[in-house]
């Protein structure tokens, strides 16, 4: 085992994967890494899926047969992504049963994105998506939308666990842990175990430093240039001093008494955009305890490679912090802007990766309707 993962570890950051694919269950690909390299739990997006269905022919089976009945596209990408979220979690399963709480060895699927400005539609296909993939160790990802917002009260209420993604602000942060403990308090009115409930609140990162860079680099000053890749990992680091303050105070620890557990910090978007930055960069700057970093596969090889974590713990950064967003705003760009057009953007790619996902499916669709018809 390498420091780096190691270090990660012992700090008590827990390092996922943010990819998955058939291909990678049935090689063997995802039991090693979870086996030498630490690797705790997995993320998933349409993207992802998207790549993983339009390549693999580890899918061929399932998708002849789904064929065969006459499926819509959107029903097969649900028992497709499903059908992988569960092995998923199968092979995960040893480490959210060691893990405190079950808070670890996960596998998130997500609501379908066109949902995220519909709180009822929200609800009930993360219902859905809980009977579908039918595990403990399953999260559902619901966006931190507007309308997000109280489906995740009310979801998290019927003692489903969230993952709850598409954070890029610190006052929508705050709301989404609003979100989570009054769901925590439904619950428990409910007379629901909450030991058995859990959440992550995912904070996008990598982007940030590219939509503040851009505009930095428009202004092409000395100043603007000394300020280039620190707004991301400022935010976050604001982020998780946001976290230390939800979680604590009388009324978090009622529900801790009762047996809540606190919704994780997990942060998102961690490979590099820029290629000045190192690879890095978005995990040694981020090393805090109750934290998530899930990373592609090459950010994870990179920090394989890396003899020990460079990073100090993130809790003495908040001044420095504070300070790098200040600086920025003093030269003219909006932090306000910038989260608000990230959150727009986020969706808005989230729901062209939908909709490239089931053009995908449903060319696959169509290509095993065509072999049948050609069967002698």
């Amino acid at each position: 085992m390498t420091s780096m993962l190691k270090d990660l570890s012992d700090a008590g950051v827990s390092v996922w994967l943010d990819t998955l694919s058939r291909g990678r269950i049935k090689s063997g690909s995802l039991s090693e890494l979870i086996r030498s390299r630490r690797v705790v739990g997995v993320t998933t997006n349409p993207t992802i899926f998207r790549d993983a269905i339009s390549h693999g022919m580890e899918y061929e089976v399932q998708m002849s047969e789904l064929a065969v009945r006459g499926v819509s596209a959107e029903e097969a990408v649900r028992t497709v992504t499903a059908t992988d979220v569960r092995d998923a979690a199968d092979l995960l399963r040893p480490a959210f049963l060691v893990s405190p709480a079950g808070q670890d060895g996960r596998v998130s699927i997500e609501v379908d994105p066109h949902m995220a400005h519909d709180t009822t539609a929200t609800i009930a296909e993360a219902r859905h998506l809980t009977w579908l993939v039918d595990r403990p160790n399953t999260y559902i990802k619901i966006p931190a939308t507007e309308a997000g917002l109280p489906a995740i009260t009310e979801t998290i209420a019927q003692g489903i666990s969230v993952n709850v993604t598409l954070i890029f602000s610190l006052a929508r942060y705050r709301q989404v842990a609003e979100a989570y403990v009054a769901g925590l308090e439904k619950a428990r009115a409910g007379g629901l175990d909450l030991s058995q409930i859990s959440s992550v609140a995912s904070f996008f990162v990598s982007r940030m430093d590219t939509e503040v860079d851009r505009r930095l680099d428009v202004l092409g000053t000395s100043e603007a240039g000394a300020l280039r890749g620190r707004a991301a990992v400022a935010n976050a680091r604001l982020a998780y001093e946001a976290f230390e303050e939800a979680f604590s105070g009388e009324r978090w620890n009622r529900l801790h008494r009762a047996g809540a557990n606190k919704q994780r910090p997990l942060w998102a978007s961690t490979g590099v955009k820029d290629k000045a930055y190192a690879a890095t960069k978005y995990v040694s700057g981020l090393i805090a305890p109750d934290t998530v970093n899930t990373m592609p596969e090459a950010t994870l090889l990179a920090v394989e490679a890396q003899e020990h974590a460079a990073g100090r713990d993130l809790r003495s950064t908040y001044d420095e912090a504070r300070a790098d967003i200040e600086a920025i705003e003093r030269l003219g760009i909006s932090y306000a802007e910038v989260v608000r057009q990230l959150e727009d953007e986020g969706v808005a790619k989230f729901q062209e990766s939908w909709d490239s996902l089931l053009t995908a499916t449903e060319s696959r669709l169509e290509a095993c309707t065509r072999r049948l018809h050609t069967w002698p």
